[in-house]
């Protein structure tokens, strides 16, 4: 046998042929076989073992005048921590106001055509005609209140143009839904225009699906010393900073997804969709800036941030996944644009929290005790040890993994 027919192969076979190859141990080929089922050898290829990433609990949460508890899955320490600060500091004002402005995904077909002037003259007057037959390819989407619902010409150079499709899927994030009604489009239009067809296909530029989440915080919150109108106006700087600055901006949206990927992954969405849509949003304007603003307003910090969110409440991974459909039981989110408002507003708390403690105290304080459990973590610690070599670690200057080993040899001795 060959890697090639290595997809023929039933999961005990699998295993068999990686032990042989790979020279496994009885201790490694336990830990795989140990952590497999039946629903995941169905969801992907090749399947091998369930990854398993630490899930905890958001608190404080706040949007609409709704609390939420969210699930979310990281391996970063401090992510779910600084969250849930966050969430608490906008609790204590009217929390975060959440509005979906649009729920459409876009797809594309994409034709070389050396005669636009026929496409145009085709799209115009045919319109209504291809978008029946987008909805007709994929007819259960009406029934939940979505539908294909208009087509642009956008020209990309002297021969190629994009038919850009606008369509609700209503309750799914929509990537089949569109692709079939893209092709079943592109079908028709096969035999009717001058051209090839070269491509047709979703896209995860997702400017038509944008929620905006608004916050506020007293100064108060900001500092337990009386200096929170100084934290706040430092914040603005931040703030400020990451739109004329691409270095700190990426750093400041990597802070923002933090909180919606792991919250993301929970719910049992794609993730690399709303990362790849975040971030071709923060440069739609030629150069990449920061998501998120923040002003000091009279005498509150006032933030705001729209984002795309390419989201699905059913379907996929979020039906598939029972700890996905768990997940939305603890959150109690009963559809999608609600959804998207939470993820969105999680992204707002999480950046709130990283540049509170930025401009104040520093970022690795409220690092440090989640760091040293992790580094205990990972040079041996058991469970049991885990506090007093954290003890020890404060008393050094800059720990590293050679001080918790020998921190773990006096504990032993």
């Amino acid at each position: 046998m060959n890697e090639k027919s290595f997809y023929k192969l039933t999961y005990k076979q699998r295993i068999e042929y990686l032990t042989q190859k790979l020279n496994l141990s009885d201790q490694q080929v336990e830990l795989i076989t140990g952590a497999n089922d039946l629903i995941s050898d169905q969801l992907i290829e090749n399947f091998l073992l369930n990854y398993d990433l630490p899930e905890g609990i958001m608190t404080n949460l706040k949007v609409n005048n709704k609390s939420y508890m969210i699930p979310m899955v990281t391996e970063e320490p401090s992510v779910i921590a600084a969250a849930s600060y966050g969430a608490k500091m906008l609790a204590n004002q009217t929390g975060v106001i959440a509005e979906v402005l649009d729920n459409e995904l876009t797809g594309q077909i994409i034709i070389e055509t050396h005669d636009l002037e026929q496409l145009n003259a085709y799209i115009t007057t045919k319109q209504a005609h291809l978008i029946e037959i987008a909805n007709q390819s994929h007819p259960t989407i009406l029934k939940y209140g979505g539908r294909a619902k208009n087509i642009s010409v956008r020209v990309l150079d002297h021969n190629l143009v994009s038919l850009d499709v606008n369509v609700d899927t209503a309750e799914a994030m929509g990537a089949n839904i569109m692709n079939t009604m893209l092709e079943a489009m592109a079908n028709e239009l096969s035999s009717q225009i001058t051209g090839q067809i070269i491509m047709s296909i979703l896209s995860n530029y997702a400017d038509k699906k944008l929620v905006k989440v608004t916050g506020k915080v007293a100064f108060d919150q900001l500092s337990k010393h009386g200096d929170g109108q100084k934290v706040a106006q430092l914040i603005e700087k931040a703030s400020y900073i990451s739109t004329i600055d691409y270095k700190r901006a990426t750093t400041n949206n990597k802070g923002i997804m933090n909180g919606i990927d792991a919250a993301a992954i929970a719910l049992g969405n794609d993730w690399r969709a709303i990362e790849s849509s975040v971030h071709a949003f923060a440069a739609k304007d030629g150069h990449y800036v920061g998501l998120s603003q923040w002003r000091v307003v009279e005498q509150q910090l006032v933030g705001q941030m729209i984002l795309p969110m390419p989201v699905g409440f059913v379907g996929g991974a979020t039906k598939v996944l029972p700890k996905a459909q768990l997940n939305k039981d603890i959150a109690k989110i009963e559809n999608v644009r609600e959804e998207m408002q939470v993820l969105a507003a999680v992204g707002l708390a999480q950046n709130l929290a990283a540049l509170r403690a930025l401009v104040s105290e520093g970022i690795q304080k409220g690092h440090m005790n989640l760091q040293f459990k992790s580094m205990a973590m990972a040079n041996g610690a058991k469970t049991s040890e885990v506090d007093m070599v954290i003890k020890e670690l404060r008393k050094i200057d800059h720990p590293s993994s050679d001080d918790v080993i020998e921190i773990l040899k006096d504990i032993r001795k």
